[in-house]
């Protein structure tokens, strides 16, 4: 017999591991396929690049199509300058609330999944439950795209995927997605009284980030007063600023990251062709008339789809009948559960905790979370022993 954990434990080991997103997370997946095998399950990793972080997926039960893959990512957002009451990385039990990084965000949910292994292996499963970890989703979802293709390819196809991202166990069938960018403008270096002999980098930011604004304007003027998210449009924002070299001269260069978190029926591409357009086709041909050399150059750092709503979807319809919950909500924030849907799969987020604590100090996920996954997930057991 393997070792067993109760949901508190399994919740404090998980979190004992610093797997902050620029760090490898390869001890705790270590950790689970080393207990995952002590219950003779065996879990295949897949790599990053250069081997430094890894999912790892892994099957309960038997190898039959119309399993349910249970989500989560194994990254946390970093404490740095966070005033932290608690170490954050030292589970704290303090009424009736655990207190650590990734409590919410998301290792309870997949602490608790995993604790109930054993459960799982006593039940006569009909249909398979698989694990799915993955790295890098606070990045950018950066990890989970390898493994979720091989979830495809090489697993019995399953019906359904609950990403447990802190819902409060309450049933979210859309998210927002994200595209992450960065915009690199040249210029000419000049001193700054000499206006014609240059051209300031960062004045061209500048125009550009306001037109940024301007079509989030627009996408805020046209929002439908029904639509599910907060706020109900797709939203455009820049995130950092960085040019030139001194006061009294004209920047050379300047980078800038933006952002673009999107509703389901907004494409992304479409804000970026307008982007470029006003660029090369507005900004850059008298500038070009000084500098030659004056460029705008904009690369996608991250992509994340959204997460659509599905009309009776197979997940939203497991999960709302496990909860007993007749509606669902939408998430104005991004997930790999988009991703997952992209791949064919019907796909939700439902998890305990709360998101408004997540990425906080003092991140905490309440016992009454812990207990409502709990019994969530003994449900979800069950049903798939009929």
């Amino acid at each position: 017999m393997g070792a067993q954990y109760s949901s508190r434990e399994m919740i404090e080991k998980l979190v004992g591991f610093d797997t902050v997103s620029r760090s490898s997370n390869l001890a705790l997946i270590d950790f689970v396929a080393e207990y995952l095998a002590g219950h003779g399950i065996t879990a295949t990793r897949v790599y990053n690049a250069d081997k430094t972080k890894a999912n790892l997926y892994a099957t309960v039960g038997p190898q039959v199509e119309g399993g349910i893959v249970l989500s989560g990512h194994t990254d946390v957002v970093p404490v740095d300058g966070q005033p932290w009451v608690t170490d954050p990385f030292v589970l704290t039990e303090k009424d009736g609330r655990l207190y650590g990084r990734g409590t919410a965000d998301m290792k309870s949910f997949s602490a608790i999944a995993l604790a109930k292994v054993p459960e799982m292996l006593a039940k006569p499963l009909k249909y398979p439950l698989h694990f799915a970890l993955s790295y890098d989703e606070e990045v950018g979802c950066l990890g989970a795209p390898a493994m979720i293709d091989e979830i495809a390819t090489r697993l019995p196809r399953p019906r359904a995927v609950i990403v447990g991202e802190p819902t409060m166990m309450e049933v979210v069938s859309a998210h927002k997605g994200i595209m992450t960018l960065q915009t690199t403008v040249t210029g000419r270096e000049a001193h700054s009284s000499l206006v014609e002999d240059g051209v300031s980098a960062v004045m061209v930011a500048v125009r550009l980030i306001a037109f940024i604004g301007d079509m989030m304007a627009e996408n805020k003027a046209r929002a439908m007063p029904d639509s599910p998210f907060w706020p109900p449009y797709s939203t455009l924002t820049c995130g950092i600023v960085n040019g030139g070299t001194a006061g009294n001269i004209l920047a050379r260069e300047c980078r800038f990251l933006w952002d673009i978190r999107h509703i389901p029926e907004d494409n992304p591409l479409d804000f970026i062709t307008r982007f470029q357009a006003y660029g090369e086709g507005v900004l850059l041909p008298p500038l070009r008339v000084i500098a030659p050399e004056a460029a705008i150059v904009t690369e996608i750092i991250a992509n994340v789809p959204a997460l659509a709503p599905e009309a009776q979807g197979e997940a939203e319809m497991l999960c709302r009948s496990l909860t007993g919950l007749n509606t669902t909500s939408a998430a104005s924030y991004a997930a790999e559960a988009g991703q997952f849907q992209q791949a064919g799969f019907s796909t939700v987020l439902c998890g305990p905790g709360s998101i408004t604590v997540a990425h906080q100090p003092n991140e905490y996920i309440e016992l009454s979370q812990v207990k409502a996954g709990e019994q969530f997930l003994s449900k979800l057991i069950g049903r798939l022993c009929l």
